[in-house]
């Protein structure tokens, strides 16, 4: 199962909740962080893409040398996600198998970009998360200390919410007085019907 949803939608707490619920999941993006810096091979590749000064002495990604690259043309966030996502995607497979060998029957990845980074190949059901664009961008405020503006501007470049829930198997509402556990039980339900 793949988690998807636009910035402030709430992934993270739906995530949250199919772990509580007994269904693992793989975070994407805190694990992509993790590959950054671990993995050789995006190593080197970033290096040779952006210069050395990517890494630090520390061995610690230059995030600010990384961020200016890569916003800097869409062409350059392309080449960045080509090195990194297929090193995710393999990573990830390699933690559906363990999942799998330690007997559970339905697991899950959270990833914002889950299907602008072709991950919806390696999952069978997608589950996109919702809620009203007021309600995201106030929520990325205070979560970001961030400004309306830059909120608007980082909804902006994302797939549209409409077209996510085009895309899914199941659609979960998470704005303020929806309540968030039936529908992850409706979810999980599903699944294990299977």
């Amino acid at each position: 199962m793949g988690i998807t949803g636009g910035i402030g939608s709430g992934k993270s707490m739906v995530s949250q909740l199919f772990r509580v619920m007994g269904i693992p999941v793989y975070d994407s993006d805190k694990e992509s962080k993790r590959l950054t810096i671990t993995n050789e091979g995006i190593r080197t590749h970033l290096t040779e893409l952006v210069g050395k000064d990517v890494y630090a002495d520390d061995g610690s990604l230059n995030k600010s040398v990384l961020a200016s690259w890569l916003f800097s043309c869409e062409e350059h966030t392309l080449k960045v996600n080509n090195i990194i996502h297929p090193v995710v995607k393999e990573d990830f497979l390699i933690w559906v198998d363990k999942q799998e060998k330690s007997g559970n029957v339905a697991c899950g990845i959270e990833s914002a970009i889950l299907i602008e980074a072709g991950f919806q190949d390696v999952v069978e059901r997608i589950v996109a998360v919702t809620a009203s664009l007021e309600t995201r961008i106030e929520r990325t405020m205070q979560r970001d200390g961030a400004s309306r503006k830059s909120v608007q501007n980082r909804i902006a470049r994302q797939m549209n919410e409409d077209e996510k829930k085009e895309k899914a198997d199941f659609v979960i509402n998470n704005d303020e007085n929806t309540p968030l556990i039936p529908q992850v039980c409706h979810v999980i339900t599903s699944l294990l019907k299977k």
